[in-house]
């Protein structure tokens, strides 16, 4: 127990958890490779399944039944994370959240669902549920499997088989510290493997370069696979929608009239009613083309508000993605083509449809925003500021700008319906207002992924000439070698030559920024 201290210290006292805790576990997997590159070095669990484990550890609880007629104690059985206090469970499951990645997807998606299934003394708090449920969302985007809870014994067997599962002969361990390759015949290179810009962060330490731990490179190869079988509805290809139903399109048909001629909110509830029976009559894998066929982004906002409280409630679908496929068909066309600012009405009705599922907020509306093919406006980027700003961690801000600046397009996996992706580009536009975005971000003491500050360097360096005489672009620029102390030291002769070429009024501030760090 004594070895997660260090770790549980960070989740109780550090203000950026996430990121410090981030970085504890590369640590400890640079520790645990050097313990390999020993001769007849033991084997040892990875730090990451080790972490799982101990949050499932089986522990008892005594509970003091209320009733007149029994005061004796009742034990109930809790695993580990259960027992910690309230706002430590939730860092740690933010962390996940985060970080989910690292860990077995099975197993996170198995300790959301413990939590969230609780029925004991000892039931999530808000922070606690609303922390299981995005981690639940985080690792069910691309998993349609149920799952059920877990006793404690059998995620300890569980737990055994994985690392049975994963762990590597010891042949092969040994090979790692000899000095000839293991496959003499192949065209690699004797030293460690390069970087990546996918695995620059997660995979390797800033200090030293390293070889990539086999089992995580194994993973990293089974889950792009599994992301190359998703089911179309979880990505941004315009391949057509399966074909439904006569009869299904038919009543698609009839609800899409309907919701034009809405004028009451009465007759909203009553379409939203339908629409979810329709969709539930169709099957999980026809939602999209369902809700494509009734067009509700072409109801009023006031419909279109009453439709997002009431397709995604308590009476709505539990299909995975579900509430990105609303979001996506609902508010997401009507801010593609926004040019005058948004109504009250659909603007809260979206930001509250956010707060309760930020997951879809990132993969339905923010990506699919940020890629528009004309770039965004100053409208979008104020709506787009504003649902970060009250429906997004930091944290997961963080992750969105790194999934856009690096990912690539397949990787971001947005949702839009394919009559819409038309609206997209692959590419960011670069724009004044999606500069005046990344300086709200900044702004907002996000702490940006080494690789997503190193993009935004290379972008202010393409296109300085262009914006040479913007005064957005110039403010953005500042606030970049402000706020990303890392940036401006690394990339100084670059940012230098940059700003050089901008004439507005702080053109000077940035120069002076630069030759002071």
């Amino acid at each position: 127990m004594e070895r997660w201290v260090p770790l549980l210290h960070i989740f109780l006292h550090s203000l950026s958890p996430e990121g410090e805790a981030s970085l504890w576990f590369q640590n400890q997997n640079s520790q645990q490779h050097h313990h390999y590159s020993q001769p007849n070095a033991p084997p040892l669990p990875p730090y990451t399944s080790a972490f799982l484990s101990l949050l499932f550890t089986p522990t008892s609880a005594l509970q003091l039944k209320t009733s007149i007629t029994s005061s004796s104690p009742e034990r109930h059985e809790l695993i580990w994370i259960q027992t910690l206090p309230p706002t430590l469970q939730s860092r740690i499951l933010s962390f996940l959240v985060v970080e989910n990645h690292r860990f077995c997807r099975r197993r996170l998606r198995s300790l959301a669902a413990h939590i969230l299934g609780s029925n004991t003394l000892a039931s999530p708090d808000f922070w606690v549920r609303r922390a299981a449920l995005n981690l639940l969302d985080a690792v069910s985007s691309s998993d349609p499997t149920p799952l059920e809870p877990l006793l404690p014994d059998q995620h300890l067997q569980q737990a055994s088989e994985e690392e049975e599962f994963y762990s590597l002969p010891q042949w092969l361990k040994d090979s790692t510290s000899a000095a000839t390759p293991l496959l003499p015949w192949l065209p690699l290179p004797l030293g460690p493997s390069p970087k990546t810009s996918r695995r620059a962060f997660g995979l390797f330490s800033e200090e030293k370069k390293e070889t990539i731990n086999l089992v995580t490179e194994q993973e990293e190869e089974r889950e792009q696979v599994r992301q190359n079988l998703e089911p179309e509805s979880s990505s941004s290809s315009a391949s057509p929608l399966p074909p439904l139903d006569p009869h299904i399109h038919n009543r698609a048909s009839s609800l899409k009239a309907d919701l034009s001629a809405s004028d009451s909110t009465p007759e909203a509830i009553r379409l939203a009613r339908e629409i979810l029976q329709l969709c539930l009559d169709s099957g999980a894998a026809n939602q999209l083309a369902v809700l494509g066929l009734t067009e509700p982004w072409e109801a009023d906002d006031l419909t279109a508000s009453v439709l997002l409280s009431h397709l995604a409630g308590e009476d709505g679908l539990h299909f995975v993605g579900w509430p990105s496929h609303v979001l996506c068909s609902v508010s997401l066309p009507k801010l593609l083509i926004l040019e005058n600012t948004a109504s009250r009405v659909l603007l809260s009705a979206t930001i509250g449809f956010c707060k309760l599922h930020p997951t879809a907020a990132v993969e339905a509306l923010l990506l699919p925003l940020a890629l528009r093919k004309e770039g965004i406006n100053v409208v979008i980027c104020d709506a787009m500021t504003r649902i970060m700003r009250e429906c997004l961690h930091p944290s997961h801000v963080s992750a969105f700008c790194q999934r856009l600046l690096c990912g690539e397009s397949n990787d971001r996996r947005l949702v839009c319906l394919p009559c819409h992706r038309d609206l997209l580009s692959d590419e960011l536009v670069w724009t004044e207002p999606l500069f005046m975005l990344f300086q709200h971000i900044l702004n907002r003491d996000v702490r940006l992924t080494p690789d997503a500050t190193d993009r935004l360097v290379s972008v202010v360096d393409e296109v300085a000439a262009e914006f040479s005489r913007s005064l957005k672009f110039g403010n953005f620029m500042l606030c970049l070698v402000t706020k990303c102390a890392r940036a401006s030291s690394i990339h100084g002769v670059l940012l230098e030559r940059a700003a050089g070429r901008t004439d507005t009024f702080v053109t000077k501030s940035i120069l002076s920024k630069l030759a002071g760090r």
